[in-house]
């Protein structure tokens, strides 16, 4: 899988991308800045969380502007898969290939940990090398990463399992104290109706390997690595 991780000034998590991505394909990604209006023919374009230009304005919203952003989505529209992970959901929300948007933590603080996520669809790119209904543990750290769509397109994500991952407990229910930052309907991840655009706010990149705690991360990349082949 050729592969490619978008840095973004103030960038902070494309390391981790790029080292999920080589460890686990065992392909060395491409580094593509900001300003890079071209982008290789890749099979996944990766945005990495962090704090692209400093969350000015908005959480990605000068990021959805930069050069490299046309590129990215007409990888989208020619059926290129692309992942957001953290700042990475914020700037495709931004940039309109995934509906909604992300707010303000509801404490109003800025929230890091691990947190027990549900496998809502394993039919998509993104998350076939899961089952359905497996609860896996995936960290956290953002300070806006509460989902608000409104009530049409959120009845449109449920009826079309574009929710891949859902915050729940260790016994996997969608309770409000599983809820890290308010997100409504537990909602921790989406893809787009098409169904290769992913936004999700846990970090599967930094739990991949015995090392960091865990492995529940991995399947994440599997999945696209199964949806290719």
């Amino acid at each position: 899988m050729k592969s490619a991780v978008v840095t973004f000034p103030a960038s902070n998590c494309n390391r981790d991308m790029f080292d999920a991505l080589e460890k686990i394909t065992g392909k060395t990604p491409y580094q593509i800045w900001h300003q890079d209006s071209e982008i290789p023919d890749v099979d996944l374009i990766a945005l990495p969380g962090g704090f692209s230009f400093g969350d000015y304005l908005r959480c990605g919203a000068m990021a959805a502007r930069s050069p490299a952003i046309k590129a990215i989505a007409l990888h989208a529209e020619r059926g290129g898969n692309v992942i957001g992970v953290c700042n990475g959901f914020q700037v495709l929300t931004e940039m309109g290939l995934l509906p909604g948007a992300l707010m303000r933590n509801s404490s109003l603080k800025f929230v890091c940990k691990t947190v027990h996520l549900q496998v809502e669809n394993t039919s998509t790119n993104f998350t076939n090398a899961y089952t359905k209904g497996q609860v896996i543990d995936i960290p956290i750290a953002h300070h806006d990463g509460n989902y608000f769509a409104d009530e049409d397109t959120l009845k449109i994500l449920e009826t079309n399992g574009q929710i891949p991952f859902r915050y729940v407990s260790k016994e996997g229910n969608a309770i409000a104290s599983a809820n890290p930052n308010g997100s409504q309907n537990n909602i921790a991840g989406i893809i787009n109706e098409r169904g290769n655009v992913l936004g999700m706010m846990p970090h599967p990149e930094r739990l991949i390997e015995d090392a960091q705690g865990g492995t529940d991360g991995r399947g994440f990349f599997e999945s696209i690595i199964n949806t290719l082949k």
